[in-house]
């Protein structure tokens, strides 16, 4: 069989996962794949085309890309995955796709990628785990993936040749039977890590630091989601810090825009500020939204929201605030949110250290950042060309 597999026209970081998985499988079988990235003509007469999807909000482009393929590719069937055909399916549905699948595809989940089909990229991409012990309201996570299940005892094979750097999608690991397992491989492979969904705080134990802390890993992720998880997040970071990872590669991701009120989420920035780590506001956007960037919570005004991306803007950095001191004073000072989120520019703001000027690079902020430190093909939308710019 020939095969098409399609990258619709969204912003990503990250090459197409599945997609790669997919390859990998059909392969296998003996057929001829190609990827390309909507809406690219294929040199190939596919007997089926798989276009994946990402966020609700990207619909369009998915769309899109199947009535592309649908013109250029007469004859074949077109199948349509990923998360937004997972969370909307009824709605993916309406794009002309003859087969929207829900979910993980099980015959591939466990293949190596085909990284053949993406030689500039240098990253092995993984899950060494699914699903998550928690079933938050605002994460997709329990109803795409369910329940928390080891995927990979060893994550050694999936390492590509040639790759410096091993990135994990896992949403919960050290709620996992097998973290242990792969924080040793990982240590014994001296390769670079990212857990790049962050770890959560209430399972760092002085073990798991003690074994992170002798990881190449530039940058650690975490997550403030809740108020009540303070002493949580208290604890860990003085373990990371006890164990000499610095507070400068410390990166908490701060939910807000959800059921706490501006003046919780001012408490969450300001506690991460004292305590000298990077705090990385996530504004909060509904699980199937058509449109990103609309809604706003019962306790927070369009106003309030818009005074959290100013000061991302212009007293953060790449949109995180860093503990610098003067934002840690402003925010020390500070007698509420509106005080905290007042824009009074900073004199002088130092480069913060290379790993959170990544991590903003990831989570979309290009708009924020300074061109004298980005050469402009940080900011370019298509991930392939980023690569081949570089």
């Amino acid at each position: 069989m020939k095969v098409l597999l399609v990258e619709p026209d969204y912003y990503t970081r990250y090459p197409p996962l599945g997609l790669l998985k997919l390859a990998a499988f059909h392969k296998k079988l003996g057929d001829e794949v190609r990827l390309v990235r909507a809406p690219e003509p294929a040199d190939l007469k596919a007997q089926r085309v798989y276009v994946t999807s990402l966020f609700t909000w990207d619909w369009k482009a998915v769309w899109q890309a199947v009535r592309f393929y649908r013109t250029q590719q007469p004859m074949a069937e077109i199948w349509l995955g990923g998360i937004y055909a997972s969370l909307l399916p009824d709605h993916a549905r309406l794009s002309g796709a003859d087969r929207v699948w829900e979910r993980l595809f099980p015959e591939a989940e466990l293949e190596v990628p085909d990284y053949s089909l993406v030689p500039e990229w240098k990253a092995s991409l993984l899950f060494a785990t699914r699903g998550c012990t928690r079933r938050c309201g605002f994460c997709s996570v329990p109803k795409l993936e369910g329940p928390l299940q080891p995927r990979h005892g060893s994550v050694r094979r999936f390492i590509y040749p040639g790759h410096s750097k091993l990135t994990f999608f896992d949403n919960n690991i050290l709620g996992s039977s097998i973290w242990r397992d792969v924080f040793l491989e990982l240590i014994d492979l001296h390769i670079e890590v990212d857990f790049n969904q962050g770890m959560d705080a209430r399972y760092l134990t002085e073990e798991a630091v003690a074994l992170l802390a002798k990881m190449r890993c530039p940058i650690v992720r975490l997550a403030y989601d809740y108020i009540g998880v303070r002493p949580y997040v208290e604890n860990a970071i003085n373990l990371l810090k006890r164990h000499g990872i610095s507070g400068r590669r410390v990166v908490f991701y701060v939910l807000y825009n959800y059921i706490e009120s501006p003046g919780e989420f001012f408490e969450k920035v300001r506690d991460l500020l004292n305590w000298g780590v990077v705090a990385y506001p996530m504004r909060y956007e509904p699980l199937c939204t058509l449109e990103k960037g609309k809604y706003v919570s019962a306790k927070w005004t369009k106003e309030e929201l818009d005074m959290v991306a100013g000061a991302r803007r212009v007293i953060g950095f790449g949109g995180a605030f860093p503990p610098y001191v003067g934002l840690v004073e402003k925010f020390r000072k500070a007698q509420s949110f509106h005080d905290a989120f007042a824009l009074r520019q900073p004199r002088e703001q130092s480069l913060p250290p290379a790993p959170i000027v990544e991590m903003a690079l990831e989570h979309q902020q290009q708009a924020t950042l300074k061109r004298h430190y980005f050469p402009a093909w940080r900011r370019e939308k298509n991930w392939r060309t980023v690569l081949t710019n570089s």
